[in-house]
C-alpha cells in the first residue's frame, strides 16, 4: 500500500475509532514492516504471513529499539497498554483493507504474550 493510501485509511478509521492516538496506527504498521522484514532476513528473503505472537515480538523489538526508555511513555500516550491494543488495531487494518489476514488469525492471537511493563518498563530499570 502506497504511503498515501496508507494515511487515507488511518483517516477513515480515526473517524469511527477514537481509542488509539493516530501515532499508534503508523507505529504498528513501522513494526509489522521491521518484523516482516526482520523475519525475511531469516527465511533468505522469503516474505511470508507474521503470526500475531511474531508481530507482538517484532513490535517490542522494534518500540524498544527506536524509544528505547521512552517506550512506555509513548505507548500510554497513544492508548496502548497491553498486547491486544495492538491486536486491535490490526483487525481494525483488516477491516479496512489495509492487512490482509489468514482463516486462522484471531484477535485472541494478541492476548497475553507479555506484559507491558515487563516490555517496555523493566529492561530500562536501574537495578
Amino acid at each position: 500500500m502506497q504511503p498515501n493510501q496508507f494515511e487515507h485509511a488511518v483517516t477513515a478509521i480515526l473517524e469511527k475509532e477514537k481509542r488509539f492516538q493516530p501515532g499508534a496506527y503508523f507505529l504498528v504498521r513501522e513494526a509489522l514492516d521491521f518484523t516482516v522484514d526482520r523475519i525475511s532476513k531469516e527465511t533468505n528473503g522469503e516474505k511470508r504471513h507474521v503470526s500475531g505472537k511474531e508481530l507482538l515480538q517484532g513490535f517490542r523489538d522494534f518500540v524498544t529499539q527506536e524509544y528505547g526508555p521512552m517506550s512506555a511513555t509513548l505507548l500510554a500516550d497513544w492508548n496502548i497498554t497491553e498486547c491486544r491494543h495492538i491486536g486491535e488495531i490490526v483487525f481494525l487494518f483488516i477491516e479496512n483493507g489495509v492487512f490482509g489476514k489468514q482463516d486462522s488469525d484471531t484477535l485472541d492471537d494478541f492476548d497475553e504474550i507479555y506484559t507491558f511493563e515487563d516490555a517496555f518498563t523493566k529492561p530500562f530499570l536501574v537495578a
